[in-house]
């Protein structure tokens, strides 16, 4: 293979990729995303939505995720640097509730492959950072869920530095925790 090299996690399914990059005195070089080399180390999900946002430092987004029509995704930072993170959301999951951080850079050029019916968030930890994914479905507007970034039933150490003020959109401050999402998706089982 050699473009690419991919570690797993200790929860099954989200990987984590590092490019090989070809550096000179004008700069440098690296395929972000080849289909084959992914299929060949173990994704080979087809990505059909680019998408892209810019966050200032303290910037917490998540945890989010579709409840519906959930999706692949592929994440990168462009500039700055993020604590990435996912939850396991799958039913019957060993690690069910679970969460794995990972430090995304611009200098590191990692990337966080995290599969369909996982939570996803991220905390900007530079002054800004550009932030881009690849999504294996649509994005559905009206199929949105989110579980509170701070929900003590997962834990999800942010590692939030000293003196940072987070700065949550009035959505992500009004998710409930797991036991909640779990509880409503269970009274609309019964409303089927």
């Amino acid at each position: 293979m050699g473009k690419i090299t991919v570690e797993t996690c200790e929860i099954e399914g989200l990987k984590i990729i590092t490019p090989t990059v070809f550096g000179d005195a004008r700069g440098y070089f690296c395929e972000t995303y080849n289909y084959n080399d992914y299929k060949t180390a173990g994704i080979p999900e087809v990505f059909v939505q680019d998408n892209q946002s810019a966050s200032k430092r303290g910037v917490l987004r998540g945890l989010h995720f579709q409840k519906e029509f959930p999706q692949d995704k592929l994440v990168r930072v462009i500039r700055g640097e993020v604590y990435d993170v996912a939850v396991d959301l799958r039913e019957g999951s060993p690690t069910f509730g679970k969460w794995h951080g990972v430090l995304l850079t611009e200098e590191n050029k990692k990337q966080f492959f995290i599969p369909k019916n996982f939570a996803h968030g991220f905390l900007v930890l530079s002054e800004y950072a550009e932030f881009a994914y690849k999504c294996s479905d649509f994005y559905h507007p009206n199929d949105e869920g989110g579980i509170a970034y701070n929900d003590p039933e997962i834990g999800v150490e942010w590692s939030i530095p000293e003196g940072m003020e987070l700065i949550l959109s009035e959505k992500d401050t009004k998710w409930g925790g797991l036991s909640e999402y779990m509880a409503e998706k269970e009274s609309a089982k019964g409303m089927i």
